[in-house]
């Protein structure tokens, strides 16, 4: 945190002297302008260059420290500084790297906003340097500023045919550029706001995470907080992806989602199996060890493979003899398919069996009209082009309606000619199975014989998980870190399974010993997804919350602990069970966390029957974790449609609240009925940050 002295010294200074002292102003190179910052010039003495960084030894990544340059980036210049009104008055910077792709944008709050940080958000699909307004309102809502690069631009790979042959340095993408962006920016600061060293903190999700976590480990005082949040695994593409296909494929050629979740919803039988045949039982079991968590199929008539796309094309690349393995050798399912579906469910078509009759038809933007479908489910089938101006090339069936495709890149005219064939994706559906990792990837030992023996499936030469992670981050996740570190996970991720931050907290605990928890913490969200809901998508309300609030406070409490010594509230207490989810106890006082935690009842039960026009009385006990906050809002939606249109009215905050509400059903039907309640740290009801919800579901029938 900035001291007083030089707070003073910055509110002394106007916004108009600041900004017209940087404009039209070479930028001294990098090297020279971190030693000013961090070398002899603070105590008057001359500043002096600092040396490059480097490799700690040969083939390991660069590592980057207050003490050195990474000699990539040497050359900074800043070519817009203006000042801003929106989202909220600030001081916008932008700029680059010369001889880079790299640029990065800084948001400067008010000297009297200021205290002494920077918040730096990064992701692996980030395509612009300039964040979004929800972003910067929060930097400078915490006292300080926002910070985001482009993660390198074109210097850094999007794709797995890039990753593979682009020649690139994943390094660059993985932390360099956003590095190189955060010490610049310290000395942007020290100009605004006078001498001063600010303090860091860099929070990214999914493959961000990824990134987060190879910045940890590759610096030393760039950052001194982390938030990495929605891990996975160096395994986990694309098995938890491709597990999800195969029990997709499977479950729905008798539609049996609908009884899976009406068992596992709140008053359900518990038992999703009861109505499943063999083949079923199987693939819904696979999908669980390997940690797909149950209730994340509620939106299975819409869900597909996600993310897969993105990742799907490291297996062609690099272990192309796998497809033809797969239908043809024992041990894999599309030689010993025991029940036939997958023959069944196979497409080929012959070469220019299709025709292509329209290209963005009205109303289906994107789309590929052809005369005729094949009989079967199109997803993530093969489009190949026989004829016209891309013949040869092929591209991946996203979705269909009828005879229109969605194939994403396909550049063709109506008269092409076209067939389909899903043999590579169908072969797809199992390729987890023959990536089995080292044991302590725990999710994989179904596997293997016993749970801890060699493998009972044949497996591939390479593994291409850990090649996606390092080629995504630029190194692989270890457990040794530099500074301090708070981890979210979600228990309601479909795309990173809740077990892999478990395992993440091990390879911590062995770098670091017993103690451990002096610089990291776990916090498990319940009922999140992958992404946070958008505000109009009511059906996902219904069933999750949006986890940005605890992101936030995650990146508040871990600047406190930074900077005052604030320790944050103690990590989730969690158990995984033999299925390999990840289980946490009911009551807020014993799951601890930053969550609070929803109990609701229906005349005093999870389920309750009534008669149209009998009231229904609802009963909910809301309480928050030790230090964690305070309750300050919370919503009812009785019909379980996602839109909670009433709220309780609360006269103050609390830890603990009982809620009491009655309710009365016109049409008969089932109905899941909702309470979401929110708790703030600081316990303000206006505040539109850090606000951490859950949500209590309750069954209800109305004959």
């Amino acid at each position: 945190m900035a001291d007083q002295a030089a707070r003073n010294q910055a509110n002394e200074r106007s916004g108009a002297e600041a900004t017209s002292a940087r404009r039209g102003r070479s930028t001294p190179g990098i090297a020279v302008a971190l030693a000013a910052l961090f070398g002899a010039s603070l105590c008057g003495g001359a500043a002096t260059a600092l040396p490059d960084c480097t490799s700690p030894s040969p083939g390991e990544p660069i590592f980057l420290s207050e003490g050195c340059v990474d000699p990539h980036y040497t050359e900074p210049y800043i070519d817009v500084d203006e000042e801003r009104t929106t989202p909220v008055p600030h001081r916008y910077v932008h700029g680059g790297f010369a001889g880079t792709d790299t640029r990065f944008s800084i948001h400067f709050p008010p000297a009297d906003q200021y205290e002494g940080r920077f918040f730096q958000n990064t992701h692996q699909l980030l395509s612009s340097e300039n964040a979004g307004d929800d972003t910067i309102a929060f930097a400078i809502d915490s006292g300080g500023y926002c910070l985001q690069s482009n993660i390198g631009g074109n210097e850094r790979c999007t794709t797995a045919e890039c990753a593979v042959n682009g020649g690139l340095d994943p390094s660059i993408g993985g932390y360099r550029a956003n590095a190189a962006a955060a010490q610049y920016s310290k000395v942007v600061a020290q100009e605004i706001y006078g001498p001063h060293r600010p303090h860091g903190y860099i929070y990214g999700g999914s493959g961000g995470a990824y990134q987060v976590i190879a910045s940890a480990q590759n610096s030393k005082g760039v950052w001194d907080g982390f938030v990495p949040y929605v891990m996975g695994t160096p395994n986990s593409i694309p098995g938890v992806f491709t597990v999800r296909i195969h029990a997709l494929r499977v479950l729905r050629q008798r539609n049996k989602f609908p009884e899976i979740m009406d068992a596992i919803d709140p008053g359900g039988s518990g038992n999703p199996y009861a109505t499943l045949n063999q083949e079923e039982s199987e693939a819904y079991r696979e999908a669980t060890r390997l940690g797909f968590p149950p209730l994340g199929w509620w939106n299975h008539a819409t869900l597909t493979g996600g993310p897969l796309r993105l990742v799907a094309g490291y297996v062609p690349l690099l272990d192309a003899e796998y497809f033809d393995d797969f239908w043809t050798k024992p041990g894999y399912l599309g030689h010993d398919d025991p029940y036939g579906s997958v023959a069944a469910a196979r497409i080929q078509d012959p070469v220019g069996a299709r025709t292509v009759v329209a290209v963005n038809p009205p109303g289906l933007p994107g789309f590929i009209v052809l005369d005729s479908v094949p009989a079967g489910d199109l997803t993530g089938a093969d489009l190949f082009l026989d004829s016209g101006a891309s013949a040869g090339q092929q591209f991946s069936v996203f979705t269909a309606f009828g005879t229109a495709l969605l194939a994403f890149g396909a550049n063709v005219a109506p008269g092409d000619q076209v067939h389909i064939d899903n043999s590579g994706y169908l072969a797809l559906q199992t390729y987890h199975r023959h990536q089995v990792p080292t044991r302590d990837m725990y999710g994989w030992n179904q596997f293997r014989k016993f749970g801890f023996g060699k493998p009972i499936y044949p497996q591939r030469d390479v593994l291409i998980g850990p090649m996606g992670a390092f080629n995504g981050a630029g190194s692989i996740q270890n457990g040794h870190f530099h500074g301090k570190m708070i981890a979210v996970e979600n228990l309601l991720d479909i795309d990173a399974f809740p077990w892999q931050a478990d395992w993440y907290r091990t390879k911590v605990i062995q770098a670091k010993g017993r103690k451990f928890e002096d610089d990291f913490r776990l916090y498990f969200t319940d009922h999140a997804q992958h992404t946070s809901p958008s505000p109009t998508n009511t059906a996902a309300f219904a069933r999750t919350i949006a986890y940005t609030g605890v992101i936030e406070q995650a990146l508040r409490d871990v600047s406190a602990w930074v900077e005052s010594g604030v320790k944050p509230p103690a990590s989730t207490r969690y158990r995984v069970d033999h299925e390999t989810q990840v289980r946490v106890p009911s009551i807020a006082a014993a799951r601890k966390g930053i969550q609070p935690v929803v109990h609701l009842w229906a005349n005093g039960r999870e389920r309750t029957e009534v008669r149209v026009g009998e009231p229904v009385t609802f009963i909910a006990l809301v309480s928050t974790p030790p230090r964690s906050g305070k309750l300050v809002d919370a919503e009812w939606d009785f019909e379980g449609v996602g839109d909670y249109p009433d709220a309780e009215d609360f006269h103050h905050p609390r830890k603990v609240v009982l809620l009491k509400a009655q309710h009365t059903y016109t049409e008969p039907g089932t109905y899941f009925p909702v309470l979401r309640a929110t708790s703030q740290k600081l316990g303000d009801p206006d505040s539109p940050f850090a606000r951490v919800q859950n949500l209590g579901r309750v069954r209800v029938v109305v004959e």
